[in-house]
């Protein structure tokens, strides 16, 4: 006979039967051999929620295809990528079945060359995040001899209609919070397509449409986004290192052309030396500048940088002139290139349309 004694307010607290924590403690964690991060597009798509945000018709589309299609494959993700195969859902709730066919074939013209995507499946209809979206996809899961891979396209026509009662930032965060949760557990990739605001923001998650709930609640946030200097990708999460990456988008591919602060320096060079090149006399900084339209500052700079590299050469009283033996290399040119691509050429029209 069990004759332990319980204290009378031990056992009215049980009693009461009130909600209690399912604690773990930290010996317990740390003795714990988890396993790695599960990487989808590796530096980019790790398992959990992403949100894939960006203007539109900027490519966002072209851009969870290309992911998609790599892994599906076991293929190649933005041109130098490898990715494990595995199953993959993607939820195309804006384009249909006719322009899904008809992208693949501009991806793949000759058909000779079509890889075998059955392990790609097409959803055209969802139902709304709190309305049987997660039975759905779990659903899939289930079904899937390996699922690696969910692309909502776009998250707009799941996510449900603010609360009249919560602010828009809890809002958003609750109706994302069941489908993280849900990405978390079987540690499957979630990527939703969203939208970006007008007028941007310094801080590239500030950018996306609506409240701060969206980006706070995904496990990782991507933002996809094009200026003067070209387009590129911003990636920051819990389990991705932040960075920025230029992207190139041509005939319906994208490719990762480098980071992005090297792009942008190796393009600042690029147009420095086509300045000095075009010019009969050496000229200053601040002559280059002006031709320009740049900070003397920030020109002074790199020519200084530029001149201990051999890429031009330093006269006498502060001028320059373009060296005969010097130039940006395998990897500026290629990234000259890629800028004249992108600034002259421009994207063709059919392949920007989402």
């Amino acid at each position: 006979m069990d004759e332990t004694v319980i204290p009378m307010a031990e056992f009215k607290r049980r009693e009461r039967k009130k909600s209690r924590f399912n604690r773990t403690s930290t010996t317990t964690i740390m003795a714990t051999a988890f396993p790695p991060i599960r990487w989808i597009v590796e530096g980019y798509v790790p398992e959990g929620l992403s949100v894939l945000a960006g203007r539109q018709k900027l490519g966002k589309t072209w851009l969870a295809l290309d992911w998609a299609i790599a892994v599906a494959c076991g293929g190649i993700a933005m041109g130098s990528i490898e990715c494990e195969q595995g199953d993959v859902l993607y939820i195309d709730l804006e384009n249909g079945q006719r322009r899904i066919k008809s992208r693949i074939e501009i991806l793949f013209p000759d058909e000779r060359l079509l890889p075998d995507l059955s392990r790609l499946d097409w959803v055209n209809k969802a139902p709304a995040l709190n309305k049987g979206f997660i039975d759905a996809i779990d659903d899939w899961r289930m079904s899937a001899v390996s699922p690696r891979l969910v692309i909502i396209d776009v998250l707009q026509r799941v996510k449900p209609p603010g609360n009249a009662n919560q602010t828009s930032y809890e809002s958003d965060y609750a109706s994302l919070a069941e489908l993280q949760r849900w990405a978390t557990e079987h540690r499957v990739a979630v990527v939703a397509l969203h939208h970006t605001r007008k007028g941007g923001a310094d801080d590239p998650l500030e950018a996306l449409s609506g409240s701060n709930g969206l980006s706070a609640c995904a496990d990782t946030t991507l933002v996809l986004n094009r200026d003067a200097n070209g387009t590129t990708l911003y990636v920051r999460g819990r389990d991705v290192e932040e960075k920025e990456t230029a992207m190139n988008f041509t005939g319906g591919n994208w490719t990762v052309v480098g980071e992005a602060s090297d792009v942008r320096r190796s393009g600042e060079r690029g147009a420095i030396l086509d300045v000095l090149r075009a010019s009969t006399d050496p000229m200053s900084p601040a002559d280059v500048a002006g031709a320009l339209g740049k900070s003397s500052g920030a020109v002074k700079k790199m020519m200084f940088t530029m001149a201990k590299a051999g890429e031009i050469e330093r006269l006498s009283r502060g001028r320059y002139r373009a060296s005969k033996a010097g130039n940006l290399g395998n990897h500026g040119n290629q990234v000259e290139k890629h800028i004249q691509n992108q600034f002259h050429n421009g994207l063709q029209k059919g392949y920007r349309d989402e």
